[in-house]
């Protein structure tokens, strides 16, 4: 098939927004090809949701940064579970939950077609003695070597954590590089369970990074498998909802606690080097029959959108951050306090240099249909207030919630995407059969 001409005004990259020069047929950074953006990028970044998010329904393959790369085949032959948040390419897969049979966990962009039961694409690439065993994206013919870039062109590939989602059942969620960060230091995890009366119950953990930290990816990631662990073993055998909740949360602070290097002698090559120990937020959300339960622990957030409009929507968290200690004590308004340099300064934290966790934890009876929105700061930046998170929220969010998740990515990015984006959207009640089918 011959390549369509790339206009003369395409400078960056539309989807990663590399710089480009003017014989680039692909993208270095992220491996998009060039010759088939739209026409015109609107300089203004105001690039229609579609464009930027290519995922027309939820059989669809993940695409934001790089819409024609084509998803990774397994190493092994046949499709594969998804991975968990933060496992890469050499991680074993994620197990299914043995109460239902549905895969939990992130699932990275390119390995999309893998949930959903879609065939592989004609020309998959074959296992490879070394490397990745995918194939290119750009140049559609060479392989990828171990450290991510094509062994016949050179172009690097996108990483599978840039941009992951999932759709469970009652649950979904979708997480994002966002446009500014070079990596996704974000995580997620969600499960849909049965509890031990055979009613269904779902579960949504996220975490976000702290990127003052090392190795915040690995600490988000920690926290969410450690979290959903305990949640998903307590509630079918009867646990309290609230108090699974806060065991989840110490269970993530240990995680996290777990990865901190031990101690070492003075670094003599570099005496002004310090590591701070790895760390991260969390909230969960758990819908059980009538009762919804929240847990969090810095300032993750969770919202509540009613489905009739006309009714109030609601915060449901209060963040451990300088801005809510300011609001709290009387000392500034809430507009002063989030316009501070200051004001995302967190206060709590799972980590090994966190004061004594103490997890936040909520219950909730909600009179009427709607959804739980459970996010980090990279979109509730852009929807901060309970009334704006409502007006951004597509009305059919409790039937589709992954397509709500999506919008809501979308609505993140094209308010500049600054920071890693993360949300999972629990429709609540659920449906009889929420839980009991994969």
């Amino acid at each position: 098939m011959s390549q369509v001409p790339r206009p003369s005004q395409l400078t960056a990259c539309p989807a990663c927004r590399e710089p480009l020069d003017p014989a680039d047929n692909f993208c270095g950074g992220c491996g998009a090809d060039l010759s088939a953006v739209p026409p015109v990028l609107p300089d203004d970044g105001d690039a229609p949701s579609d464009y930027r998010l290519a995922l027309p329904d939820p059989g669809a393959r993940a695409a934001v940064r790089a819409p024609l790369v084509p998803p990774a085949p397994s190493d092994d032959g046949p499709p594969q579970p998804a991975r968990p948040p933060g496992s890469d390419a050499s991680a074993a897969p994620g197990a299914p939950d043995p109460r239902t049979g549905a895969v939990l966990g992130g699932v990275p962009a390119q390995a999309a077609h893998e949930v959903s039961g879609a065939p592989p694409e004609e020309g998959a690439a074959h296992p490879a003695p070394e490397g990745t065993g995918r194939i290119c994206g750009s140049c559609r013919s060479g392989m990828i070597d171990k450290d991510g870039y094509c062994e016949h062109c050179g172009h690097a590939q996108p990483r599978e954590r840039d941009h992951m989602e999932h759709q469970l059942p009652g649950v979904a969620a979708v997480s994002d590089r966002g446009l500014r960060h070079h990596r996704n230091e974000d995580a997620y995890a969600v499960s849909a369970i049965a509890l031990a009366d055979g009613a269904p119950a779902t579960v949504a953990v996220v975490s976000d990074g702290v990127s003052s930290a090392t190795r915040p990816d690995e600490a988000s990631a920690a926290a969410c498998a450690a979290a959903r662990e305990v949640l998903v073993a307590a509630l079918p055998e009867g646990g309290d909802p609230r108090q699974a909740t806060h065991d989840a949360i110490m269970r993530a602070a240990e995680a996290v606690n777990s990865l901190a290097a031990p101690a070492r002698g003075p670094l003599q090559h570099d005496p002004h080097r310090h590591e701070n120990a790895p760390a991260c937020t969390i909230v969960t959300a758990v819908v059980t029959g009538d009762l919804l339960t929240v847990g969090w622990v810095g300032d993750s957030r969770a919202y509540w959108v009613p489905e009739d409009r006309s009714t109030q929507p609601a915060r449901l968290t209060e963040d451990d951050s300088w801005a809510a200690q300011m609001v709290a004590a009387g000392l500034l308004t809430e507009a002063e306090a989030y316009a501070d340099e200051r004001a995302h300064a967190i206060t709590g934290w799972l980590g090994a240099d966190a004061y004594e966790v103490e997890p936040h934890t909520a219950s909730f009876h909600p009179d009427r249909k709607g959804v739980v929105i459970v996010c980090t700061d990279g979109l509730w930046n852009y929807a901060e207030s309970a009334e704006l998170m409502a007006e951004v929220t597509p009305p059919d969010a409790r039937t589709r919630p992954l397509e709500c998740a999506r919008q809501l990515l979308a609505h993140a990015l094209d308010g500049g995407g600054h920071d890693n984006v993360t949300v999972a959207v629990l429709p609540f009640p659920l449906s009889p059969e929420g839980a009991g089918s994969a």
